[in-house]
């Protein structure tokens, strides 16, 4: 188990760290980067996995639900949590929320599990992503008009994906082959780019950024176990619920907080401390589900 356990997180973690050694002694203009990521080659994956008619959809329909519960939830179960604390509410309950499903989340759910993980880690990521940018974007501000929903690319591309795939339209394979080839390069890209956000950290609020450490993962998790029962999930989709919940904040919660200015720096705090504490997190969590929910063999 260990071994297994290694064999997912190191490739993680050194491809950040990879991102962290550049960014140290580079400058590299990772906010370009990541607006590539996000406007092609993430687009390009998600329109792959949902457009190929391998992967029957209609199976994951428990386990967006389950994820949609996981993300709100939180929000949810933390707000008293947040009240009593004195701390402000558009700042922390966010980053609890909106999970990494992007930049850790989808490698990781690879590495654990294979590429019959890829369909699971993207049904999470699009209903992590739909939910960041409407709820999450109305929590900062109310007045944001949802329709900016259908300019983004990875709206349009799971849209597009979707019909396909219950349209059973049949695509060449060289194109589909092609696709997933070019989204293949934003699951490397998007760990890199987190190694480079990692050299942001800001310890001045240390405090809250290691209450989110722990409240994140364990509010996901608190949220997991019943959900897993009611849905009735098991073997991969249960897995992959069971990380989804674990994982720390998403790096694009410092990204919206700076574009709304709503305290950018606490957010990042929590959200780079967060992102330190997977590294004690994540082990615990695969030990769990690779003793307990998904063994391998």
């Amino acid at each position: 188990m260990t071994a297994q356990i290694l064999a997912t997180l190191l490739p993680v973690f050194l491809i950040a760290g990879c991102g962290t050694l550049y960014g140290r002694f580079r400058t590299p203009d990772i906010r370009g980067l990541n607006t590539l990521n996000m406007e092609l080659f993430v687009p390009m994956l998600v329109f792959a996995v949902l457009a190929d008619r391998q992967a029957p959809l209609a199976d994951y329909a428990s386990l967006a639900l389950a994820g949609a519960v996981v993300v709100l939830g939180s929000g949810l179960v933390l707000w008293p949590v947040a009240k009593w604390l004195k701390l402000e509410i558009k700042t922390f309950l966010p980053p609890m929320m909106f999970n990494n499903s992007g930049n850790m989340g989808i490698p990781l759910l690879v590495l654990a599990f294979g590429e019959k993980a890829l369909p699971a880690a993207v049904v999470l990521f699009i209903i992590e992503m739909l939910l960041h940018f409407s709820v999450g974007l109305y929590m900062l501000s109310p007045h944001t008009p949802l329709w900016r929903l259908l300019r983004m690319p990875i709206v349009l591309a799971s849209l597009a994906g979707l019909a396909v795939n219950l349209g059973g339209v049949p695509l060449p394979g060289w194109f589909l082959e092609a696709l997933h080839m070019l989204g293949g390069v934003c699951i490397p890209l998007m760990l890199f780019a987190l190694g480079v956000r990692m050299l942001d950290i800001d310890f001045g609020d240390w405090k809250t950024g290691l209450l989110g450490a722990v409240l994140c993962p364990l509010s996901g998790l608190v949220l997991a176990v019943p959900l897993i029962w009611w849905l009735d999930l098991s073997g991969l989709q249960a897995a992959s619920l069971w990380v989804f919940a674990a994982l720390p904040p998403a790096v694009l919660n410092y990204l919206v907080a700076e574009q709304y200015r709503q305290e950018p720096h606490k957010v990042a705090s929590l959200v780079l401390i967060g992102n330190l504490g997977s590294l004690v997190v994540m082990p615990l969590v695969l030990a769990l589900i690779f003793t307990h929910v998904y063994p391998l063999a």
